[in-house]
């Protein structure tokens, strides 16, 4: 299993990761995409420090939408500065969300272009966050984005917005969420989207799966959103880890 989506800095796992990466080796995950963003540089620069002293974690950079307002010239210079980095694999989590508006829509719109820019002159994927913003989200990457591939992490629309986004060269990454009931949709586009443009994730240590809902997540519950996916599309789960696997690692070139 591969987690492609999560979050293993200080401020969510201060004196644990270690234990938290041993036990998710254990469930049988074989590598970590640990997303680095928060307000300022120091999460992208602990992120791909971690990948560079763990073999099996590789890291992602950049500014979540959420913090887009505070985002500096000296920010972006250090984004740019650790995507030349060897295990940094891919630009985000950026994107748009519409949900919270933390920072406008004017500053996150810019900011993701600017990030797609970016992951296109260090030719690596961008990993997109969108929430209740999917239409202006697919028009910035029908113009900014053409060509290239990334990750709609977490996805959360249902089968035309995955239907828009895959037509635009998307993945589609889903996590504990389609564990849950009332997650119809987002369960029905996991059925619709084709096997080798989907990914798993935790998102970690947010949105755990069924039967941890409502505690901290950890990568080691990927199984349980493996398990869930594989029967909504009646595969055996090891299929699907098979293909899920090597989507992410096709997606991310690791290795």
């Amino acid at each position: 299993m591969i987690d492609s989506h999560c979050h293993l800095d200080d401020a969510y796992y201060a004196g644990e990761r270690g234990q938290v990466l041993a036990r998710g080796r254990q469930a049988g995950i074989t590598a970590f995409v640990c997303v680095g963003v928060g307000r300022g540089a120091a999460a992208a620069e602990e992120a791909a420090a971690i990948a560079a002293a763990e073999p099996d974690v590789y890291a992602t950079v950049g500014v979540h939408p959420h913090d887009t307002s505070h985002a500096t010239d000296e920010h972006w210079a250090a984004f740019e500065r650790l995507a030349r980095a060897p295990k940094v694999v891919g630009i985000g989590e950026t994107g748009l969300d519409y949900h919270y508006l933390h920072s406008p829509a004017g500053v996150q719109q810019a900011a993701y272009r600017r990030s797609i820019a970016l992951a296109r002159a260090a030719g690596l994927p961008v990993v997109s966050h969108i929430r209740d913003a999917h239409a202006d989200a697919a028009d910035v990457l029908r113009v900014e984005a053409a060509g290239m591939a990334g990750v709609i992490h977490c996805f959360t629309g249902g089968v035309a917005e995955a239907r828009a986004y895959l037509d635009l060269g998307q993945y589609l990454s889903f996590s504990g969420i389609v564990t849950f009931k009332n997650a119809a949709a987002i369960r029905e586009a996991a059925v619709f989207a084709p096997l080798d443009r989907i990914l798993v994730e935790t998102d970690a240590p947010y949105l755990a799966p069924i039967p941890h809902r409502g505690k901290r997540n950890e990568p080691a519950f990927i199984a349980e959103t493996l398990r869930v996916l594989a029967e909504l599309r009646g595969l055996p789960a090891a299929d699907l880890d098979a293909a899920t696997s090597a989507n992410t690692r096709k997606v991310f070139a690791l290795d």
